[in-house]
């Protein structure tokens, strides 16, 4: 049996995903820019797979710029934001357990002069509110909050936030959010989102960007996406996005559940099952993630033995898993965990595929695996 419990790290793409991007690139292969039919129709399907994007965040067709990934969608905002509104302040705040894409632009940023504030969590990775109402001051320029954390699942709350940005600008990292919690009514002036997270391709990306808000370009050539972003389209890239987002939403409530009863299902059973384990992720949280400490144990090696048996799970963020330390998780460290906790932890993160058939599979490797490692004294 497979059991894949990493769809934080990307997931599989849906399979009508793929055969819609192989008709585009049989088809519909003209340049968008182009005068000719096949670069009208080429157009025509970027323009129908941006309509449905922006439908999916309740904004406008001209709201939403394609790019390739999450990442590239933070930076454009981060950058974006600090340069245009560098004279009406200099203060920057983002949180303590920000994926590195945010995490490592602020340090870019500060650099060049920037004051950036890191607001903390408490235990279970929700922000300290008080905290960040007390930091923003009429020179704060730009707040930066993901909607869910990637590594807990914890939901941040960005309407909250909105409603106490002052001038700042408000942007949410949503690549863990987009597709499993509600963001229409969020109240974000920008939003990054991703396709390989919700089962389109990897390479693409977006950024809502609310009307009135003006950000220098970010690649400049052509003029394509409005002239912040030229270079030419990546078709069928974009129509594979639009495709995951009509399938994702079309079936959100559904997909939502599907996800909870999974998770539900297996954090019962590690509590039910398994002795001296700390539940990370607040059960409030999206039904996507549950983060656990295994305690006695090490996550990494726990992560090998459950792949011997066909499980595939995570320590932590995979953007993050080539750094040294990697163990240490920063958003854990965070929440205050100590670095034997934070080094038995595991993050099972899940899609619409998973039941709880296989958590049932899951829970009898696992608890094997846990109880021979700790008789082991495998933890020094």
């Amino acid at each position: 049996m497979l059991v894949y419990l990493d769809n934080s790290a990307t997931t599989r793409q849906y399979d009508e995903v793929t055969k819609t991007m192989m008709k585009v690139m049989e088809d519909s292969y003209g340049n968008p820019s182009s005068l000719h039919t096949l670069g009208y129709d080429a157009e025509k399907l970027v323009k129908n797979a941006r309509r449905t994007l922006a439908q999916s965040l309740g904004a406008s067709e001209d709201e939403i710029i394609f790019t390739s990934c999450g990442t590239e969608s933070d930076n454009t905002a981060l950058y974006g934001i600090a340069h245009s509104k560098r004279r009406q302040g200099n203060k920057i705040i983002t949180t303590k357990v920000e994926h590195p894409a945010i995490l490592e632009a602020c340090k870019v940023l500060e650099k060049e002069g920037f004051e950036i504030k890191y607001i903390g969590v408490d235990d279970k990775c929700r922000l300290n509110m008080d905290e960040l109402e007390n930091t923003i001051d009429d020179d704060t320029i730009l707040i930066s909050v993901m909607s869910v954390n990637n590594e807990t699942g914890t939901i941040m709350p960005i309407s909250e936030i909105a409603k106490m940005k002052k001038n700042a600008a408000l942007h949410t990292d949503a690549v863990q959010g987009y597709g499993k919690v509600d963001l229409k009514n969020c109240k974000a002036d920008l939003i990054s989102v991703s396709a390989h997270k919700i089962h389109g391709p990897k390479g693409m990306g977006a950024l809502y960007l609310k009307k009135g808000i003006n950000l220098p370009a970010y690649l400049t050539g052509g003029g394509q996406e409005r002239g912040y972003r030229s270079g030419t389209e990546n078709v069928p890239g974009i129509v594979g996005f639009g495709k995951a987002v009509e399938l994702a939403f079309g079936s959100f409530d559904r997909r939502i559940t599907a996800m909870a009863q999974a998770r539900e299902h297996l954090r019962a059973g590690i509590e039910d099952r398994i002795k001296d384990v700390i539940i990370n992720s607040p059960e409030d949280g999206a039904a996507s993630v549950l983060n656990v400490s295994f305690l006695g144990t090490r996550g990494e090696v726990l992560l090998h033995t459950l792949e011997q048996d066909g499980i595939f799970v995570s320590t932590g963020s995979a953007c993050s898993s080539n750094k040294k330390g990697k163990g240490q998780s920063h958003v854990l460290g965070a929440m205050g965990l100590s670095p034997k906790e934070i080094e038995g932890a595991i993050r099972f993160s899940f899609s619409e595929f998973n039941t709880t058939e296989e958590m049932d599979y899951v829970l009898d490797k696992l608890e094997a695996a846990v109880a021979r490692f700790r008789k082991l004294g495998s933890f020094r």
